[in-house]
């Protein structure tokens, strides 16, 4: 890595319950959840450039340029600081990934990408844009992004942009998936999804009574789902997160994760990880902007 590239983490996230209230006449989807993020994250390396061209050295083989979100928030950032001066038409960003966080898996690893990415071209470009215009900037992009650019864990309404910070309890987690990728359009287009759970309130929330509606419908279509949820629900609270197909389960000591793990069928890829209500992205960005 040359030292002119700076490195910026690009978390994980779980949803410790996902509850859909309700489907708007526009077809998106209201919803309560409450997010928190985990000590697991997608690298990125970003060199800033002043030929005004914004460059991803790492290659997709299933995601074209022009679909990639890392390169669609670079972009948006860059309209935005064109809006101030037209002296920004030299912005410009060479990107390195090393991508760990499954896709198609619930993590938001596509999510917190875009979040990283205009967070840290904020920084680099020196644009000064507030966290509020980058969440704005970034729900255009996902329903998820603006609660990475956040950085909080956090009690999402709305189509999940509407944020209360929340402090969840930070256990740790066994994170598993199945041989498959489940596609969020079909899961919340599906005719069997629950649309109507009745709405909480933050301080009403008990993770043991809450679930995700959107689950049921996952594991009615993907069997590879159902059978790692059956068989990990025998040894400790599991569930899946956002519209899948990863599956978390619960554990009070990083050692039960670690056991279970063990015990994990050889087709299974997982990994343990501990639930933070303060992004590894805020605390790295804290420290540079009080370095």
């Amino acid at each position: 890595m040359s030292s002119d590239f700076m490195v910026f983490p690009s978390p994980a996230k779980l949803n410790l319950f996902l509850h859909i209230t309700k489907q708007r006449s526009d077809g998106y989807h209201e919803l309560q959840t409450l997010f928190q993020f985990l000590d697991h994250s997608d690298t990125i390396e970003i060199k800033p450039v002043q030929d005004g061209k914004i460059t991803l050295l790492t290659e997709f083989k299933d995601v074209s340029p022009e679909d990639n979100l890392i390169i669609k928030a670079a972009n948006l950032l860059k309209l935005q600081a064109l809006k101030t001066t037209t002296d920004n038409k030299t912005l410009g960003a060479q990107i390195k990934i090393n991508k760990i966080l499954p896709m198609g898996g619930g993590l938001g690893g596509g999510s917190s990408n875009a979040a990283t990415i205009l967070i840290a071209l904020n920084y680099l470009w020196k644009t000064q844009f507030s966290n509020d215009l980058l969440a704005q900037l970034g729900v255009t992009l996902g329903a998820d992004v603006p609660v990475f650019v956040r950085g909080f864990a956090a009690f999402a309404q709305g189509i999940g942009e509407q944020l209360t910070p929340a402090n969840p309890h930070e256990y740790w987690y066994l994170v598993t998936k199945p041989n498959c990728s489940i596609s969020t359009a079909a899961v919340f287009q599906a005719a069997e999804l629950t649309r109507n759970t009745p709405k909480l309130k933050l301080a009403d929330i008990n993770i043991e009574n809450c679930h995700n509606d959107c689950q049921n419908v996952v594991i009615k279509n993907h069997p590879e789902v159902a059978k790692l949820l059956a068989w990990l629900v025998e040894y400790a609270p599991s569930q899946m997160t956002g519209t899948g197909a990863c599956l978390f389960s619960r554990f009070n000591a990083k050692e039960g994760a670690l056991a279970l793990q063990n015990k994990l069928p050889k087709d299974v890829s997982s990994f343990v990880a501990k639930g933070l209500n303060t992004s590894p992205l805020l605390k790295k960005m804290t420290s540079l902007n009080n370095s």
